[in-house]
């Protein structure tokens, strides 16, 4: 495999480590299940699937669930989006809650595609955004900030035309003051997609009850 492959393998690895140990306060200390902040988000500055320019600006004051996907994956985005849909159609009417996801192939991920894409997956453009733009830019929300990996795979190492990139299967919560703050695991053996979707829920209730 190709180092930057194992870079990928690497980084994913401690981001679910964070996820189990973040996961093993709260069933611990139940009555301290305070939300970490993992990081600052720095300001960013996309475009959405409307062709519309969306900012950090636009996020401040709102709690958002992020994650990383492409349209053309062959491999975990299309259940990730899914699962990103049931999210959208768990929160309350009225609520504020955001849903980001941001695209790493944005060459292909044009604003077009990605408007035909949310509106494969049923997406209320009010709540769920996907974002596109410049890659570096789109490098800088997802890795730098979230800390969504998204490494793009070899030429020799794909397995089909569509197999482009090695990515995060997480899902990432940011609350009203543009902090990380839960990292949230979406697929393995041990994961039960039903019980992490209640956890990831609860956080976004939490986060709301927050100033």
């Amino acid at each position: 495999m190709g180092w930057s492959i194992w870079i990928g393998i690497i980084a994913l690895v401690f981001l679910l480590t964070l996820a189990l140990l973040l996961q093993q306060f709260q069933k611990t200390n139940p009555s301290r299940a305070v939300l970490p902040v993992i990081n600052q988000v720095a300001a960013f500055t996309l475009t959405n699937q409307n062709n519309a320019a969306t900012s950090l600006a636009d996020l401040r004051g709102h709690v958002w669930v992020a994650d990383i996907i492409f349209t053309r994956c062959p491999g975990p985005c299309l259940r990730m989006s899914r699962q990103m849909k049931e999210l959208q159609d768990a929160l309350p009417t009225g609520d504020k809650t955001k849903l980001v996801s941001l695209t790493t192939d944005a060459d292909y991920d044009t604003t077009p595609v990605l408007r035909q894409y949310a509106e494969r997956f049923g997406a209320d453009s009010n709540r769920w955004m996907f974002l596109t733009g410049n890659k570096t830019n789109v490098a800088g929300l997802a890795i730098d900030s979230l800390k969504l990996t998204a490494v793009v795979k070899k030429p020799e190492e794909r397995t089909s035309p569509e197999d482009l990139f090695v990515h995060s299967t997480i899902f990432v919560i940011v609350d009203k003051q543009a902090r990380l703050r839960g990292v949230f695991q979406t697929e393995g053996e041990d994961v039960d997609w039903s019980k992490m979707k209640t956890k990831i829920l609860s956080a976004v209730k939490q986060l709301e009850r927050e100033p």
